[in-house]
């Protein structure tokens, strides 16, 4: 055998080895998905990660741009009017879809300063995060919380006035306690369950 046959022979087995090895070692290396923890803080946050995404690009790119531009109007009786619904509503309904699934995770608006008067806080964990996050806006508050026999994880962020309309419209709203909104003030907060198993 020449040379230059024994090298190409022995850069193929080389290059199959390596080849192996690299398709191989990534399904060795990591580990069972099974076997992998998210602690329920973080499961929280990616949750309201999403929600307030969701909300702020709905907002700006959607109802914003929309009612600039006298497309389609917003309204609170969106689905008797064939108008768009409010942020809010948006947020609401998405969180009625999410309970009915069943998955163990609902979400919700609450408020000190509620237009909705069922948009309040219903238990101690999210009155005191609703005092918390308007101190501190930044640092959700969260804990676990019991219904009947059935506990929750519960963590309360703020919902922050993210143009110009939101606080708008709660200003200009007849039902409004609260008519001094401005861009970024908290309004209220978004509460995020979880359901923990028994």
């Amino acid at each position: 055998m020449t040379s230059s046959k024994k090298k190409l022979l022995w850069g193929a087995v080389l290059g199959c080895a390596i080849g192996g090895a690299t398709v191989l070692w990534p399904a060795r290396a990591l580990p069972d998905a099974s076997s992998i923890t998210v602690p329920i803080e973080a499961v929280a946050d990616y949750i309201h990660a999403v929600i307030a995404a969701d909300r702020e690009v709905y907002t700006r790119h959607a109802v914003e741009r929309m009612q600039t531009k006298g497309i389609v109007a917003v309204s609170e009786k969106w689905d008797e009017r064939n108008t768009m619904p409010l942020p809010i509503q948006f947020l609401l309904e998405s969180g009625r879809h999410v309970g009915k699934k069943g998955v163990g995770v609902q979400y919700r608006l609450i408020s000190s300063w509620p237009i909705n008067k069922r948009n309040v806080a219903v238990n101690a964990l999210e009155s005191i995060g609703l005092g918390a996050v308007v101190t501190q806006p930044d640092r959700p508050y969260k804990g676990v919380t019991k219904v009947g026999d059935t506990r929750y994880f519960e963590a309360v962020y703020a919902d922050l006035a993210v143009a110009p309309a939101c606080a708008g419209c709660h200003n200009a709203h007849p039902d409004s306690p609260k008519r001094d909104f401005k861009m970024n003030d908290v309004m209220g907060a978004i509460v995020v369950s979880i359901q923990l198993e028994q």
